[in-house]
């Protein structure tokens, strides 16, 4: 695992409350609107990658949603989600781990992923992750990714990022993957900062 990135993420986990991430959404209704879009079955294998302590998952859960994974870098991410879950954690699979380097399972039918592309600044790590997202989805499955846009800030938690409209996403996603709807977010963050967002939901036809 990459200790470095491991590093700096427990360490904005467990000096942040959760509700004071600047990422925090009591309800992420923007990412609900898509999964509904997908129009894929309640029993569809989905994941959230960078998931941390999102409530994501909790709402998905409140949906009927059945085959959820989340997986994050950062153990104390994880924890505090397990922990605001209850005993619905035992609903969830977890995965602590560098999206990067994990060996994910082929069989995943939406993946979902708001904010962790745009920290890939990189090409080499923006050609690991699309290798992933093609190795772990399925023919005819969907992702959905948020990235800051063009209008959003340049860094974020101490790192720099990189800024998407719909149609650069678009283009380095690849042929593979068919745009089927995009919206734009205006987050607000607990601070009072507003951060704008690109959101795309993508078909995938491999």
């Amino acid at each position: 695992m990459n200790d470095r990135r491991k590093q700096h993420w427990e360490r904005v986990y467990q000096n942040n409350s959760e509700k004071s991430t600047s990422w925090f959404q009591p309800r992420p209704e923007t990412s609900l609107a898509l999964f509904d879009a997908t129009n894929q079955p309640h029993d569809a294998p989905c994941i959230d990658v960078g998931g941390g302590s999102s409530r994501l998952v909790d709402h998905l859960l409140d949906l009927g949603w059945q085959n959820i994974s989340v997986l994050d870098i950062a153990h104390s991410a994880l924890a505090s989600t397990k922990k605001r879950l209850g005993t619905r954690a035992s609903q969830v699979n977890w995965l602590e781990q560098d999206l990067l380097e994990i060996d994910l399972p082929p069989g995943y039918r939406i993946w979902h992923d708001r904010a962790v592309f745009h920290f890939l600044t990189q090409a080499a790590d923006r050609e690991r992750y699309l290798q992933q997202l093609q190795q772990a989805l399925v023919a005819g499955g969907h992702c959905i990714i948020a990235t800051f846009s063009p209008q959003g800030p340049e860094a974020c938690s101490g790192l720099p990022v990189q800024r998407y409209s719909s149609e650069q996403l678009t283009q380095t996603l690849g042929k593979n993957f068919q745009l089927v709807r995009t919206l734009q977010e205006i987050h607000t963050t607990p601070a009072g900062k507003d951060q704008s967002f690109t959101y795309c939901l993508f078909a995938y036809q491999p």
